[in-house]
């Protein structure tokens, strides 16, 4: 059974995550339960979750996104339902109708789709799918959240009889409000409304004379409301008609809510299930957030993270536009422990959390912000102690709570359990102190607990270094400059630089040479050791990192002359080809021309024709046979480059295109200039300049010195005006 106490959550600022996944809800329901989640208690249940959340997420990359799930609560309406001769109202049932679709929805897409979420259909395949609900209440409300006509054959008749009525009444209404208004008795306004019945606004010197019931009058008492007289009956008959229809309709939802009650359970799952969709739901917009991922479940004990983020720290960070800094961290059999040591302010606390939280979440069914090949694996147990817990009610000392924590530790750790100590015996004495941490750590590690501890007691870091599954760690820092590189390296133990940190800070030398006396030898010389062996794998850092860049650059400039004596060598060798080819033509040249002179002297054609075709034997036995399939082969080559180029040509073609129609699209957009007489012109895409000399029907006479034209105005463009 896996026991994470609300301790650890509040140590690791879980119940901020929580806030920040309940805001995403779309549903009060679903936020409500966002806000109770707590780590899982068995890997079956936290295998689901995971799953779902996955699942979810995924859905973002397909197609098939997965329907809304959105719902008003129905708690009200659940709550009538259990109280007998209690009946819902329209609207209640609206609500009803509207849940019930859509979790038949739900329902349906999971089962067309259950091979991309078969997590989520299994979750679904638990709920009743069923119309029946539905169609109960769609057979008596109809889309607007009225009872329909044909509720019930009374509710029909009454109907009926309440528009007969209430027809003659409008009718009998407007026959007075004719007469008294042609009389002159009624005010501007002529009628108005009052308890829900139609009445003459009659000006308070004519109300003796107007027939009927005073409903009324205005607050300045000039005007006074009559019902007229022969509305009256008819009103009263509305008003019974009325209240018989709204008990007949009372008769019909009651009738309706006593079908409903069989379904309560299933109602009440059907909310369950929503609500649970909400947060899945919630849950994957965070992992989206935070770019996280379903780690590999190992079922080995392991931890694994790499590039691991603080998600609280990543989305402050996001929000500001800075940069954050992931961690590497490794815990397994073999190095189960890790103490990391170094000087404050360097990322110790923030990489404890940041593990800490991550693991948290993971068990609560959450993506995690890491590497895709990150693994992990679950613990029954997280404890932590994080931060300055001094209790005031139990009036308690840091140290004293620190150790009723260590108590608790002691009972509880064992070989499932993850613990998590920031400042690890700090509080007391620091020779005593730091005795009975090393004690206590031995006793974890005799446990084969897993953990990871902050200290800077230099005995911590040796017992670090002399057991052999337990590592120390630091925080890396620049040799020269003492600013954090907000970076873990494991294998060695971190120097406090103290007194490094102290003369940065302009405290005297002289101060901090008095202090160094005051301190045993063996310490200082251990952390100065330390320090000189962190300063050298600074150096060594920078130095690999450099040769690993004049490495790179000297590849990158090997690859370079390889491409450009390629270059040149093709070049050489088409060159070569070319002379050869011409020294060919050349020779060839001068044989024709000596055979074309030797003719011209003997006129012997028949010696002409055998040394010419003499010549062709000759140049032909050079060149060499090739195959029909091998022509073929040349033939296929060429049209294929002859493809290539034309395909070339033909998108240099839709580009110019596609130029051309911006310009013109811009050419369009920009404000059409007024030409007028005297301005200097030329035709669009022409060269010739010409001056208007008159303008007449969209049209305009072009004088160019030596003729003149007729053209139309759109086809003119200005380049210059006419000067004043």
């Amino acid at each position: 059974m896996i026991r994470i106490s609300k301790k650890t959550l509040d140590d690791l600022e879980f119940n901020t995550v929580l806030d920040h996944i309940a805001e995403l809800c779309n549903t009060d329901y679903g936020r409500s339960k966002a806000l109770q989640i707590t780590p899982f208690k068995t890997k079956e249940q936290l295998h689901t979750s995971l799953q779902e959340v996955f699942e979810y997420k995924s859905s973002y990359l397909n197609d098939t996104r997965i329907p809304n799930h959105g719902f008003d609560s129905i708690d009200k309406e659940l709550q009538l339902l259990q109280i007998e001769n209690t009946f819902l109202e329209a609207s209640n049932l609206k609500k009803i109708v509207s849940i019930g679709i859509t979790v038949n929805d739900l329902l349906l897409f999971f089962k067309a789709n259950k091979e991309y979420y078969p997590i989520l259909y299994r979750t679904s395949s638990h709920v009743q799918f069923t119309k029946e609900i539905i169609n109960f209440i769609e057979a008596i409300i109809d889309k607007f959240g009225e009872v329909k006509d044909d509720a019930s054959p009374t509710l029909r008749g009454l109907r009926r009889d309440i528009n007969s009525v209430q027809g003659k009444l409008n009718g009998s209404f407007g026959k007075d409000l004719s007469r008294y208004n042609s009389l002159g008795y009624l005010d501007e306004i002529k009628e108005s409304v009052v308890d829900n019945r139609r009445v003459l606004a009659v000006t308070a010197m004519y109300r003796r004379k107007v027939k009927g019931s005073i409903m009324g009058s205005s607050k300045t008492g000039s005007i006074v409301y009559i019902e007229p007289e022969a509305t009256l009956q008819y009103s009263r008959e509305l008003s019974n008609l009325e209240y018989e229809e709204r008990e007949e309709v009372v008769k019909i939802l009651k009738g309706l809510t006593n079908k409903l009650r069989p379904f309560i359970e299933l109602l009440q799952h059907y909310q369950e299930y929503l609500s649970h969709i909400d947060v899945v739901s919630a849950k994957s917009k965070y992992a989206d957030k935070l770019n996280a991922v379903l780690p590999k479940i190992s079922d080995h004990r392991e931890v694994t993270l790499k590039e691991a983020y603080h998600p609280l720290l990543y989305l402050s960070n996001k929000a500001k536009a800075e940069k954050t800094h992931p961690q590497t961290i490794s815990l397994d059999q073999n190095n189960r422990i890790i103490v990391i040591s170094g000087p404050n302010a360097g990322g110790k606390s923030i990489t404890l959390k940041t593990i800490g939280l991550l693991q948290v979440m993971l068990q609560s069914g959450m993506l995690i912000p890491v590497h895709e090949y990150s693994r992990v694996s679950i613990f029954n147990s997280i404890l932590t102690d994080i931060g300055d817990n001094q209790s005031i009610e139990n009036h308690l000392s840091t140290y004293s709570y620190r150790l009723k924590n260590m108590n608790n530790f002691l009972r509880k750790c064992n070989d499932k359990t993850l613990f998590l100590i920031d400042e690890f015996g700090t509080g007391s004495d620091p020779e005593l102190g730091g005795a009975l941490a090393e004690a206590f750590l031995e006793v974890f590690y005799e446990r084969e607990s897993f953990g990871i501890i902050t200290t800077h007691y230099a005995n911590l870091k040796i017992l670090a270094n002399e057991l052999p599954n337990m590592t120390n760690a630091n925080m890396l820092f620049d040799a020269n400059t003492l600013e954090p590189l907000f970076k873990l390296h494991l294998g060695e133990a971190g120097s406090s630089f103290t007194f490094e940190v102290a003369q940065k800070n302009g405290i005297p030398y002289s101060l901090i040479n008095k202090a160094k006396k005051k301190v045993e030898r063996g310490k200082i010389r251990f952390d100065k050791s330390i320090a000189n062996l962190q300063k050298e794998r600074s150096k060594l850092q920078k130095t690999t990192s450099s040769l690993k860049t004049k490495e790179q650059k000297a590849e990158e400039e090997k690859e370079r002359l390889e491409k450009t004596n390629d270059k040149i060598q093709r070049k050489l060798e088409s060159y070569q080809e070319l002379y050869d080819t011409n020294q060919r033509m050349i020779y060839l040249g001068r044989k024709v021309n000596d055979l074309s002179e030797k003719y011209f002297n003997n006129k012997k054609k028949r010696e002409l024709i055998d040394e010419f075709m003499k010549i062709v034997q000759v140049e032909n036995s050079k060149r060499k046979k090739q195959s029909a399939k091998q022509r073929n082969v040349e033939k296929v080559k060429k049209q294929k480059i002859v493809q290539e180029v034309e395909n070339k040509v033909k998108v240099i073609r839709e580009k110019k295109k596609e130029e051309k129609k911006k310009e013109e699209k811009i050419i369009q957009q920009q404000p059409k200039v007024v030409l007028q007489i005297g301005d200097r012109v030329r035709m669009i895409d022409g060269r010739s300049v010409g001056t208007i000399d008159s303008t007449e029907k969209g049209k305009a006479i072009v004088n160019y010195g030596i003729f003149t034209t007729n053209v139309a105005l759109d086809q003119l463009e200005l380049v210059e005006r006419k000067k004043k």
